[in-house]
């Protein structure tokens, strides 16, 4: 697939996961963390916009001068933009526009991309394109946090399915201590956070083969994790104290029995499923209560080969940090990773919401720790 093709199909797949929505679920953004659906449209857009064509295409005219100031995330080297805040009072530019933006934009990429195209714009281009990636995953995720905290619990799609879990018992896999090559080493497309290969030493260690379940987190629930502070952080049980958080997101305890908000509508919740929506904190206090931990990402990374992974975004107890050698790239691409290497924690892996071909065992992500909107789960080890 060349890289016209491939612009194309990465593009289509955004406006396909906006397919079922209303009009009105583009413009709400009930929380700073979720931004509106038109938003992530337009910002997608916009990366396309003033990296490829603005700096590339002679005589170039972008489609609204003011989308510059709209649609910009977090490049202060580009300059002032909508605080994040904000995203969801802009009522215009219209759904409409936006999508004939979209459209605007795309016509002179394809034209861009059906020429040759130098290899250092190549690797820009192929990182538009993982940038829009995970954007889909983000809008998959702020979608549902926006039905989800709608009273009326509307469906976003009866067809939408959940990864099958795996119904075999949970083992620990054992692994030998010494020293491992740990960060992406290849060819293909990675984020600067994956490189600077390296090596670690790790003790012996063991890791589930499984996730955790919704049954095993309401043993947590019954037997009064949420209300025994000895699990938790003390950052943690403040979280639970200030936000009085009994279960995680999506969770609702109603006449007596436990239902969940799913991309499917509410739903009586299914004990066998994985677990998901989970913050660091009720991560760290659930294995914690097991008498368990957490991995570390570099033990994730080497056990990944042996499990089956991708299902939920799994929380490690390392902190999101440079890898040996790691320097920022000049200009505005600089932005992208380095500067938010502070307060947060690595996530291993993928999740239902991940599009194809947008995973690898060296992938790093990461959020606060309070954070549990993104699809995430627990993988213990000892």
């Amino acid at each position: 697939m060349n890289l016209a093709e491939k612009y194309k199909q990465i593009r289509k797949y955004s406006e396909q996961i906006c397919e079922p929505l209303e009009t009105e679920d583009y413009v709400v953004q009930p929380v700073v963390d979720v931004s509106p659906p038109k938003w992530h449209l337009g910002h997608t857009t916009w990366f396309f916009e003033t990296f490829i064509l603005k700096p590339n295409v002679f005589n170039y005219k972008e489609f609204d001068v003011n989308y510059n100031y709209v649609f910009n995330s977090y490049y202060e080297t580009i300059g002032n933009r909508v605080i994040r805040t904000d995203r969801g009072n802009l009522s215009r530019p219209s759904v409409n526009d936006v999508y004939k933006y979209r459209a605007y934009v795309d016509e002179a990429m394809i034209g861009f991309l059906s020429a040759e195209v130098p290899p250092e714009l190549t690797e820009l281009v192929v990182l538009g394109f993982n940038h829009e990636q995970q954007h889909q995953e983000l809008l998959l995720s702020d979608i549902k946090y926006i039905l989800g905290n709608n009273p009326l619990f509307p469906t976003y799609s009866a067809e939408w399915k959940d990864i099958e879990q795996d119904t075999a018992a949970p083992t620990f896999i054992d692994f030998s201590g010494g020293i491992h090559e740990i960060g992406f080493n290849g060819s293909d497309f990675c984020f600067d956070n994956e490189l600077g290969q390296h090596q670690v030493y790790l003790q012996p260690f063991s890791i589930s083969s499984q996730l955790v379940t919704n049954n095993e987190y309401l043993d947590f629930i019954n037997d009064g994790g949420y209300q025994n502070f000895n699990y938790w952080h003390a950052e943690g049980w403040d979280w639970v104290q200030t936000n009085k958080i009994n279960s995680p997101m999506y969770w609702h305890f109603i006449d007596g029995q436990w239902f969940c908000y799913t991309l499917n509508g509410l739903q009586t919740l299914k004990p066998n499923d994985t677990l998901t929506h989970i913050s660091y904190y009720e991560a760290y206090a659930f294995a914690s209560w097991k008498g368990m931990r957490l991995p570390t990402e570099f033990e994730w990374e080497i056990a990944a080969k042996s499990f089956n992974w991708g299902q939920r975004w799994e929380w490690t107890e390392s902190a999101y940090l440079p890898y040996p050698g790691f320097s920022k790239a000049p200009g505005a691409i600089g932005e992208y990773n380095g500067k938010f290497m502070v307060n947060q924690k690595v996530l291993r892996g993928a999740s239902v919401a991940t599009p194809q071909n947008h995973s690898r065992i060296t992938y790093r992500n990461f959020f606060h720790p309070h954070l549990r909107w993104q699809f995430t789960g627990i993988r213990l080890a000892k």
